[in-house]
């Protein structure tokens, strides 16, 4: 059996875990509102690479963590990340009708039950995390900490600023400034979440949750160049969206500011930095560092 062929069974194994983790904290379908549990579920059990709470798990067993805080948490932040696809498809914003090969919350559900999947995801999200202080009630300090991490990363500081600035400078060319801001905050953001709360309930130092952010930076900021990258190159079937929605809705990205070529060097270039930098932590994870590398060099 090959490298790869061996790693992509363990991502199999790990994604199974992380579905049990997502399904072991959805909310019951019940009441009036049922619906909304319904739609919450169709958008979170869509499908996709678990990468977040994935990276969070990984980073988490970096440190020799041994915390079940830690599975709210994963929980957590795929609601969040779920959510903000959710409200990205919306007429209002990309107004794609597929994701991850499938229709899209608001083609099913209507657009004002979209609307609010989303928000009840994002609330219901932190009323999971929450939960990490029955689950360890002795660590209130350490998930007070990474509440802080969730909350920021998440918001106006972090995915939503991004979102923001993304859809405030659609439809005219920005600066690489600019752009690199957007990355940085809503691509960013949720993978230094996953990774930074990772090293926290994993029992981390302040040094070492700085080192893993950093980390985590970088390799979000490669892994929206590389979206950028196959947008322009894959096909629908592939990716499992529509091509060329960059281009559909008039957005600056490094392939528009440099070339496909010169964009997949900075790929590469942010790529070495991270998996650098993970060489100066003391633990060793040889799957998180070939999840890295794969999350940045994917093809889908």
């Amino acid at each position: 059996m090959s490298l790869n062929d061996d790693f992509q069974m363990q991502m199999k194994k790990k994604v199974e875990e992380i579905e049990a983790v997502l399904q072991e904290y959805l909310p019951r379908q019940k009441g009036y509102q049922s619906v909304i549990m319904e739609a919450m579920g169709y958008s979170l059990l869509a499908g996709g690479k678990r990468l977040r709470p994935m990276l969070m798990w990984e980073t988490y067993r970096l440190f020799g963590g041994t915390s079940k805080a830690i599975r709210p948490f994963m929980a957590a932040l795929e609601m969040i990340h779920t959510y903000s696809l959710v409200h990205d498809d919306l007429p209002a914003m990309d107004n794609d009708e597929y994701r991850r090969g499938r229709k899209t919350t608001h083609v099913v559900y209507g657009e004002d039950m979209g609307i609010l999947a989303g928000d009840a995801l994002l609330n219901y999200a932190f009323e999971t995390a929450f939960q990490a202080f029955v689950t360890d009630p002795e660590e209130s300090l350490m998930i007070g900490r990474a509440l802080r991490v969730l909350g920021k990363k998440a918001g106006i500081y972090g995915m939503i600023g991004g979102q923001v600035i993304d859809v405030k400078e659609t439809g005219h060319a920005v600066s690489k400034e600019i752009l690199d801001t957007i990355y940085e905050l809503k691509t960013a953001a949720l993978i230094e979440a996953a990774m930074m709360i990772g090293a926290i309930i994993g029992g981390a130092t302040e040094e070492e949750v700085r080192l893993t952010e950093q980390i985590a930076k970088y390799v979000g900021i490669a892994f929206q160049i590389q979206d950028d990258i196959l947008d322009v190159t894959s096909t629908k079937e592939v990716l499992g969206k529509p091509i060329h929605s960059d281009e559909k809705n008039e957005k600056t990205t490094y392939v528009t500011l440099m070339g496909v070529e010169e964009a997949a060097g900075k790929v590469k270039e942010l790529s070495d930095q991270a998996i650098d930098l993970l060489h100066q932590l003391t633990g060793e994870n040889e799957y998180l560092e070939q999840l890295l590398i794969q999350l940045i060099h994917r093809d889908r």
